[in-house]
């Protein structure tokens, strides 16, 4: 073997661990700050080259005060070290040092330990489907890497390494199923951490004009439905959310506690039953078509509230599916509580005094609160309004600069203003957020909400007949209750509007979007419900653990069977070469006396060394060394043979160097 050949050799586990620990910061790129995800690649870099290379490595005193300078850019950074961020970047640091160490097979093994970690961390980050390949990808990358630093002297190349990680990773597949499907899943998001520096998406819990411009012009899913039997008609496809009912005359805003009594309802006509997967929003709410009877069955603690919106006990950190029913039509069975009349008919002072002379006005002329709703909603009619997306600045006084000015806006602004008409005229109302509408998709069989879908309504106390929506944005622009915004304006990036005009790219990204929509419900939302589901399917009626248990067992013990008759199949392994061991052994002893084989060097050639750089010890050691290659090298076998290679392992024991 030339000496560049092994150095070669030598410095393979050394690339393969460098690799495996910078892919895994790598999944982080987007996640860390720039800099950590530098000093990663260029620790990686920096130890490859010292391989390579005649090339200094930080001793032990530079390294600990690069560890602490780390430590505490990672803490200013993030002003802590809890959280998924702060810790993935704080592993990604400390574990770019430790590369910086590396010179045993142990560190090695260390450093593939902290990339793995990191895959693990980025699967308790995000699942979506498109990062798949990705980790499968990072997980066979740290095997082949654990493959060529475990095997000894490095005798397994690199095709050899990752055909032998690619069939332990297949082996484990079936395990990963059984897992998968078996284990108990605890209620609730097992794997979803809080992100403080998350950025929130989709509806806030408060609304000022131009506040759904932004989604509006997003594309991005919100949620998909499927309903068990006919979806109702378009116009009446009301996603429920947050209900405002605090105004300052330029802001609505929720209640964080509604602290009034629900007035019964009376549900009318169809029941509709479907089933939504949610996308992660970062807040309380659930969404639901409008009016939702009953929170949905599950583990997660769900509650209606007064204002029947759908609130979790935890916000939505990943997709989450549920199944509901609501009804389209509801009438009140008792009149409205004083507290909630109250909330719903306030007013900041001094706030819009054109809009409040324009109310009372109107409701003189009007005979009926019913009336009353009609006279505005001709006024949106007939008074020269215009629905857009790009409505010009409001001033302070936004209802009055809207109404008797810009005359411009979108759903926000007119929910906004006949909110403020109702309520100056004494007519309860409260603003809903929501989304209005759905796409359907053919290949998947759902609807998918988008957040350009995102919609601002009313609702209104009719005496008899409780809380009515009113839709002032149907009366100016009717064509919203049946086309989405990216239909009905063109809004959207060019890309989004290609597609849709496409129609093989619309099909392709329909059933993108379909095999994602699976991802995320029987995947990611796989939980101890659906697994009691499956096992219903399988004709096991199971209401506790016990048959999942069973169920593991049984599985874990044909898995660990077909492992072992696997293994008993497999070539026996080569005789052990007591020679070539204790040849090892001699230049082991060698080596500590400072006179170490070069890797180039046969045994003769090694004795000559010896005799020329140490006398003494050559003289001593030749005659074994000449042993060596008179056995290796000379054909003999048989008892004869065995007997010299005892006899030389023997001398090789006895010999004395210091």
């Amino acid at each position: 073997m030339t000496p560049r050949a092994s150095e070669s050799n030598a410095s393979r586990p050394v690339a393969w661990m460098c690799a495996a620990f910078a892919a895994g910061a790598l999944l982080h790129v987007d996640r860390v700050p720039l800099w950590a995800s530098v000093v990663a690649l260029g620790a990686c870099a920096w130890r490859y080259a010292a391989a390579c290379r005649p090339l200094q490595l930080p001793g032990k005193y530079q390294r600990a005060a690069l560890a602490i300078a780390l430590l505490i850019a990672v803490l200013a950074t993030f002003r802590t070290l809890n959280g998924l961020a702060a810790g993935s970047a704080l592993l990604v640091v400390m574990g770019a040092v430790k590369t910086l160490e590396t010179h045993r097979r142990r560190d090695r093994f260390i450093v593939i330990g902290a990339a793995l970690f990191l895959l693990l961390a980025a699967c308790l980050d995000r699942q979506s489907l498109l990062r798949a390949p990705l980790y499968l990808l990072h997980v066979w990358l740290c095997c082949t890497a654990l493959a060529v630093t475990a095997h000894p002297k490095q005798g397994l190349d690199d095709r050899a390494a990752i055909a032998l990680a690619g069939r332990c990773l297949l082996y484990a597949l079936p395990l990963a199923l059984l897992l998968f499907v078996t284990f108990p899943r605890l209620p609730g998001a097992f794997w979803a951490l809080p992100r403080q520096d998350e950025a929130v998406t989709g509806l806030s819990d408060t609304m000022s004009p131009g506040s759904i411009t932004q989604l509006s012009e997003s594309s991005d899913p919100a949620f998909r439905v499927w309903f068990e039997g006919d979806p109702p008609p378009p116009e009446e496809r009301y996603w429920r959310g947050p209900v405002l009912y605090d105004f300052d005359g330029y802001t609505w805003r929720r209640r964080r506690f509604v602290n009034f009594v629900e007035t019964p309802l009376e549900f009318e006509g169809p029941a509709y039953r479907y089933r939504i997967s949610l996308e992660p929003h970062f807040n309380y709410w659930w969404f639901v078509l409008d009016t939702v009877k009953e929170p949905p069955q599950g583990p997660a603690r769900v509650r209606i509230t007064p204002d029947r919106q759908l609130v979790s006990a935890a916000p939505v950190f990943e997709p989450t599916t549920y199944e509901a029913v609501s009804h389209t039509r509801t009438r009140a069975l008792g009149p409205l509580s004083t507290l909630a009349r109250r909330a719903s008919t306030a007013l900041p002072p001094n706030r819009n005094p054109r809009t409040l002379a324009l109310a009372r006005s109107l409701r003189e002329r009007a005979g009926s609160d019913e009336a009353y709703v009609e006279a505005v909603l001709t006024l949106f009619r007939t008074g020269g309004f215009e629905y857009t997306l790009t409505p010009p600045r409001l001033d302070f006084d936004s209802v009055d600069d809207f109404l008797f000015n810009t005359r411009q806006g979108f759903c926000g602004h007119y929910a906004s203003a006949f909110v403020t008409l109702m309520r100056a005229a004494g007519v309860p109302a409260r603003v809903v957020t929501g989304y209005l509408g759905g796409e359907w998709n053919p290949v998947g069989g759902y609807y998918i909400v988008r957040q350009a879908d995102a919609h601002a309504w009313s609702e209104v106390w009719l005496e008899g007949r409780g809380w009515t929506r009113v839709d002032p944005t149907a009366v100016v622009a009717p064509d919203r209750l049946r086309r989405g915004i990216i239909d009905l304006l063109e809004t959207g990036s060019a890309p989004a509007r290609i597609i849709r005009r496409t129609p093989w790219l619309a099909r392709v990204s329909q059933s993108w979007d379909a095999v994602n929509a699976w991802w995320n419900t029987r995947v990611i939302g796989f939980d101890f419900r659906t697994q009691l589901d499956l096992l219903g399917r399988l004709g096991i009626e199971a209401t506790d653990w016990r048959p999942l248990g069973w169920l593991l067992a049984g599985g874990l013990t044909a898995w660990v069977l077909w492992i072992g008759w696997r293994l008993g199949r497999s070539p026996a392994p080569a005789p052990v070469d007591r020679l070539a061991r204790a040849y090892a052994r001699l230049c082991a002893r060698l080596a500590r006396a400072g006179a170490p084989r070069a890797p180039h060097q046969g045994p003769l050639a090694y004795a000559e060394a010896l005799c020329a750089a140490n006398p003494e010890l050559g003289a001593r050691t030749r005659p074994l060394l000449e042993r060596y290659a008179e056995l290796r090298y000379g054909g003999t076998a048989g008892n004869e043979y065995e007997m010299k290679v005892t006899a030389f392992e023997r001398d090789v024991a006895r010999l004395k160097v210091r």
